[in-house]
């Protein structure tokens, strides 16, 4: 397990002051898509969380990353802001929520962060530029869906060989057992989970890393709603 806050201090003077400014909208927006917004709170449950996905080697070394279902911007922004030298889209389909994430991004001057307002199986139908389509090297998803789910939003969107890296609480056996059913569905390969304590956004956070293994399926994307609604290898 990594020190929680580690990452966050090891942010220049810089990005710390960038992140402190989206921490202030929130704080001050009474429409803020967050239950979260006490500042020095909200840095321990979004911004030190969020950062502790720069444990994974493959996502710290991505120079495109998707982070499907940003909601307030969680993980999609303090990703971007270590990660100078990334492009990061944070896919969102709630147009209130991206009103909000573009208002932080302008606010804090994050030059390498946009916002794609957009369910994200149409963004991943569609190929570069228009579109999202095998465009990625990382994707990123904190606790929007079942493991299932979220590998099959991203493996579209994935390069073959990218990764999925999925912040998620306290892990379930059932639900890992079905990513595994529909591994060939997906082109998806579970690889690691890794504990990294109680603290910030859950008691019980683990993040989760999985592997694009081949081609985008045929069948992928799905209508959108069909990967929540009937996830592969739920049987």
């Amino acid at each position: 397990m990594s020190d929680p806050g580690a990452a966050a201090e090891e942010l220049s003077p810089a990005a710390r002051g960038a992140l402190r400014r989206v921490l202030e909208l929130l704080a001050r927006d009474r429409g803020a898509p967050s239950a979260v917004t006490e500042p020095d709170r909200a840095w321990r449950v979004h911004v030190a969380d969020s950062l502790m996905g720069l444990d994974v080697t493959e996502l710290r070394g991505a120079a495109r990353i998707a982070d499907v279902g940003s909601g307030a911007g969680f993980p999609g922004l303090p990703l971007a802001v270590a990660l100078p030298d990334a492009r990061v889209d944070l896919i969102e389909a709630t147009a209130r929520k991206c009103e909000f994430i573009r208002r932080a991004i302008e606010a804090a001057e994050i030059d390498n962060a946009r916002v794609v307002c957009e369910r994200a199986e149409h963004w991943a139908s569609r190929a570069p530029p228009a579109g999202g389509r095998e465009g990625y090297e990382a994707v990123t998803a904190r606790a929007v869906g079942r493991m299932s789910t979220l590998a099959e939003l991203a493996s579209p969107l994935l390069i073959d060989g990218g990764t999925l890296v999925a912040w998620k609480g306290r892990r379930d056996a059932g639900e890992e057992a079905e990513l595994r059913r529909a591994v060939d569905r997906l082109a998806m390969t579970p690889v690691t989970v890794t504990w990294v304590g109680p603290y910030a956004g859950s008691r019980h956070r683990h993040l989760h890393v999985v592997r694009k293994s081949g081609p985008t399926p045929s069948e992928l994307p799905r209508r959108p709603g069909m990967a929540k609604k009937r996830p592969f290898g739920s049987g």
